[in-house]
């Protein structure tokens, strides 16, 4: 009996195991979906990185020239360690990588540089699994919704993947669906990380990084609601509307769920793109310029802010009908609302950072949380050294060495930074990643840290300010001064724009003459 019983077992175990390999092989079974193998893979992941840290700094100086060597060579491990565990568990790791893949500079460049991989391997879900979700959210097949739908996806992201379809009544769309199992996946990878952040600070109490999972636990659910995205895309749209530069897909709600969004189908190229540009005669000074009162609008006066601007999401293009140049916003899932008192003191702090008001940059610092730590506040704020922040933001360009100083400053500072970022509003965090991203792009395209970004700031902050003194006060003439204020400031503003401009003019005409007189045109 017992040996009946024995090969039963032995015939049973067999024929599960090769279900198994003939299910896998087939990619019917996929080793993500066992939460034990995704907890597994972390908890090892996490356990490696921390024994690393531990014994390969343990026995060197501490900031000895050695020490800082070994120190790269363990944040490169770490990061390739960390880049294969988002790959390998993706969805919301993958989202949280390309989160910190984004803190240019405030993350060590061994971190960021090797975690930016992440916007370019993100998972694809299959047809079946694309056909899978349109059949349970819009309750039809693909064939009758759509008279063509491309089966590569133009792109695909952490969450969701987009294809390119045409409608039966002619209109070109393009379709973005979500992976069928993030959904469910995403409150377990967040707990998970949770009790693996708690468990890090255990080993290191001067490294903070609750705040990353704090993000996780508040926008993820928001990211993963299309129709939230498609109510965030028409608000931009309406809020900006005064921009005939910036172009938003308009949203087709009949077709649209929360786990499919329907949009209005838009080409160009990427916004850092310079070949593209010049093959389509688009400046990249005017691009610069457009982006910069784009974002200081949402910023300092509507407090609503798209903070997911990498490349992908930021197109370019001459419009088809008129030919004039346009921007294109794409993936409206990810905002930040700004309270008005967060605003307000942001307005203030960037007036105070752009005239060089140094008392003021440490109030308004401290009033968003900095403390003590406020010149490693401001320094991470405007990406510059803070002999620059003293010396004026806007008077001196940003030289290679001064970057390449703030970025290993990034490493020297981190358990400072991570501290600070465990104090400052959460609104902060979010801000952080949009500046770093759009400084990004403006590296790209050479115009980094222009006069003119900075003027542009400036205005949007007078504004802003001067439309919330005209709100909090019933006076006509109090009303009358503040706008005569405004405008004066405004118009300072202007003239000093002009001079800039004279003065670049004149530069360029002296230039021109100099090599005129050196080398001659032949007669």
């Amino acid at each position: 009996m017992a040996r009946r019983a024995l090969k039963l077992a032995s015939w049973t175990s067999m024929a599960l195991a090769a279900s198994g390999v003939y299910l896998y092989s087939n990619k019917y079974l996929d080793l993500n979906d066992f939460g034990a193998v995704r907890v597994g893979r972390a908890v090892a992941t996490t356990a490696v990185i921390s024994y690393d840290y531990l014994t390969s700094l343990r026995s060197v100086p501490y900031g000895s020239e050695e020490y800082l060597q070994l120190r790269s060579k363990v944040h490169l491990r770490s990061a390739r360690r960390l880049c294969e565990l988002c790959c390998a568990n993706r969805g919301t790791f993958i989202k949280v990588g390309q989160h910190l893949g984004a803190l240019d500079y405030l993350l060590p460049e061994e971190y960021t540089s090797t975690l930016k991989v992440l916007h370019s391997q993100a998972p694809q879900s299959s047809m079946q699994e694309v056909r899978q979700v349109i059949r349970e959210d819009l309750g039809k097949e693909i064939h009758d919704l759509f008279m063509s739908f491309d089966d590569t996806p133009l792109g695909a992201a952490s969450l969701a993947q987009v294809h390119k379809a045409m409608l039966h009544d002619g209109r070109t769309v393009a379709v973005k669906v979500q992976h069928p199992k993030v959904q469910a996946q995403s409150s377990k990878d967040i707990l998970l990380m949770e009790v693996l952040v708690l468990a890090v600070k255990q080993l290191f109490p001067e490294f903070e990084f609750m705040w990353l999972v704090d993000e996780a636990k508040k926008n993820l659910p928001l990211e993963l609601d299309f129709l939230n995205e498609g109510r965030n895309a028409e608000k931009v749209a309406q809020m900006l509307k005064h921009f005939d530069f910036l172009k938003v897909p308009q949203i087709y709600w009949e077709l649209s769920t929360k786990r499919v969004l329907l949009m209005e189908f838009v080409d160009g190229g990427q916004v850092n793109d310079r070949d593209y540009m010049e093959r389509n005669k688009i400046d990249v000074n005017e691009i610069s310029r457009h982006l910069g009162k784009m974002y200081s609008e949402m910023i300092f006066v509507n407090g609503f802010v798209h903070c997911d601007p990498h490349p992908g999401n930021v197109l370019v293009r001459k419009c088809p009908g008129t030919g004039k140049v346009e921007i294109v916003l794409l993936d409206h899932g990810l905002y930040q609302v700004l309270t008005e008192e967060f605003r307000l003191d942001y307005c203030h702090l960037w007036q105070s950072l752009i005239w060089t008001d140094m008392k003021s940059v440490k109030k308004y610092s401290q009033r968003l949380g900095a403390g003590d730590l406020y010149p490693l506040f401001t320094c991470m704020l405007t990406a510059r050294s803070w002999d620059s922040v003293n010396r004026g933001i806007g008077q001196t360009p940003v030289t290679a060495t001064e970057d390449s100083e703030i970025r290993n400053n990034a490493a020297n500072y981190l358990p400072q930074i991570s501290h600070l970022l465990n104090l400052v509003p959460r609104q902060m965090l979010l801000i952080f990643k949009t500046n770093d991203l759009l400084r990004g792009i403006e590296a790209a395209l050479g115009t980094r840290a222009s006069a003119t970004s900075f003027l542009n700031m400036s205005r949007c902050c007078i504004k802003a300010l001067a439309a919330h003194k005209k709100k909090n006060t019933h006076s006509f003439f109090r009303r009358t001064q503040i706008s005569f204020s405004e405008a004066f400031n405004l118009w300072q503003i202007n003239l000093h724009e002009l001079v800039l401009r004279v003065k670049g003019l004149r530069l360029a005409s002296w230039v021109l003459a100099l090599l005129c007189w050196l080398f001659p045109a032949p007669h």
